[in-house]
């Protein structure tokens, strides 16, 4: 889905009129040049989309559009709005601004830092704090209004919470009154469609009951979210979920049976890791396929007579200062799996996922994506306790080849569980989107190779003006 943008749209960050991204999560609109430090941040902090080329579930975009008019760009600029604010120096980013170091420090302090959010009054028990929070967000997600959910969620309601006395978390309040944007806004920053309450019902049970089957669907579909993208990602479709189907698992053009031993241990290896660390595994993934379509999508809308130099690039995952460095070592090791080996990857965790979920139901879409996560994290932190590598700040380097090793292996074997399959990819469509996917990163170098000359060419021609100034 598209969005019409009125002329009255502006970036959110720095006032551009006519801004082309969305941060969702934040519930607002930015120009080019604002998403390209949004992206620098990382998923934790700004879960950014384009609004014309990227696929947009319809509830979803109505949800960011929503807080947008509703003013939420104001919880995080609440301190500015005091006149006072300017006297001490603080002031919001402006079109004229550049964007380093002008527009991304105003950026990491309003979003990363949350330097403008309003405060609560100190209390010397802030999970009480955060428990109160949580209740008025329990209650609040039964009427229309998002953005003082968002701001409940932005001082540290918990959108997962399980109220005590209710015997329900949010999500099941906010499907029983059929809000279906307030349940976007809670799926957003994590609620789980498959959490049961104190009668074991899920949030898509009360969805169901209450005659709300738009909003059953979606909830069926955010549970399954990252599977489907990770599907989407490899060959364009999705699986049916109206007719009971829950996955698609392409199959790879050149499998063999003949598996060497070590691509059969990797895969050995994969399939033993707990639910907890497969979902961080497949989160992990989940994050890099995010990275990789936004940067296809990035490249293919900016300006190329303009440069895209190493400010504005987001060559592999952004740190997260809540995961282990090991986590954040092997997350951007990600970035340096080819193609073929990238997709492979995607395939083996697919098929694992699903096996996972027929030996033991998995719980909800969220569990299962994060215990999928996980599970690579634990791969990752086994071969790094084997080679004693070092922490995430060189991992995008050349050295410690060891991981990317070890998804090779894993790559290698292919997932040939035909039996897996709901909906298997023919070699044909395989094979067309694989080749699609090794043009777009040619295509990718190429530019980039441009976007070096160029670098080049200008900083002679700067060299050339100032000796002729000196002279």
């Amino acid at each position: 889905m598209s969005k019409r943008l009125r002329s009255s749209d502006v970036c959110a960050d720095c006032s551009v009129p006519d801004p082309s991204w969305a941060s969702v999560n934040r519930g607002t609109f930015i120009c080019d040049e604002c998403c390209s430090v949004h992206r620098s941040l990382g998923r934790h902090i700004s879960q950014v989309r384009h609004l014309k080329h990227t696929p947009w579930p319809p509830t979803l975009l109505q949800m960011v559009e929503t807080l947008y008019n509703n003013g939420a760009n104001s919880i995080w600029e609440h301190s500015l709005l005091d006149p006072t604010s300017i006297m001490s120096g603080r002031r919001k980013a402006n079109p004229q601004d550049k964007v380093h170091p002008n527009k991304a420090e105003f950026i990491r302090a309003k979003y990363q830092v949350l330097a403008f959010v309003h405060r609560l009054p100190c209390r010397d028990d802030d999970s009480a704090t955060a428990k109160d929070l949580s209740k008025q967000l329990h209650s609040s997600v039964r009427t229309g209004n998002l953005e003082t959910c968002l701001r409940l969620l932005s001082l540290g309601a918990q959108a997962n919470f399980f109220h005590p006395e209710k015997g329900n978390t949010p999500l099941h309040v906010a499907s029983k009154a059929g809000q279906i944007l307030q349940a976007e806004l809670l799926a957003v920053y994590g609620a789980d469609p498959g959490t049961q309450d104190s009668s074991g019902k899920t949030p898509v049970d009360y969805a169901r009951q209450g005659g709300h089957h738009e909003l059953a669907e979606r909830l069926v579909e955010i549970q399954y979210e990252l599977t489907d993208r990770l599907a989407f990602y490899l060959c364009g479709r999705k699986p049916d979920h109206k007719n009971g189907q829950h996955f698609i698992i392409p199959q790879m053009a050149d499998s063999s049976l003949d598996l060497s031993e070590l691509a059969k241990a990797a895969k050995k290896k994969l399939q033993s890791l707990n639910n907890h660390l497969f979902e961080e595994l497949a989160m992990d993934v989940y994050d890099e396929v995010d990275r990789r379509e936004t940067d296809a999508v990035w490249l293919a809308t900016q300006n190329h007579s303009t440069l895209v130099t190493e400010t504005t690039v987001v060559p592999f995952l952004p740190v997260n200062p809540e995961y282990s460095s090991t986590r954040n070592q092997g997350r951007q090791k990600l970035a340096r799996f080819n193609a073929h080996e990238f997709a492979t990857l995607v395939i083996d965790i697919l098929s694992d996922a699903k096996r996972r979920q027929q030996g033991s139901a998995l719980s909800s879409s969220k569990d299962n994506v994060e215990l999928i996560l996980k599970t690579i994290n634990n791969q990752h932190s086994i071969e790094n306790q084997d080679n004693d590598q070092p922490d995430y700040d060189s991992v995008a380097s050349d050295e410690d080849p060891d991981l990317e090793a070890t998804a090779s292996k894993a790559h290698r074997q292919k997932s040939l569980d035909s039996d897996l399959s709901d909906g298997p990819v023919t070699v044909q469509e395989f094979m067309e989107v694989k080749n699609a996917l090794v043009a777009s990163e040619a295509k990718i170098q190429q530019l980039m190779k441009v976007n070096n000359n160029l670098s080049d060419e200008l900083r002679i021609m700067q060299k050339k003006l100032l000796g002729k100034d000196a002279n």
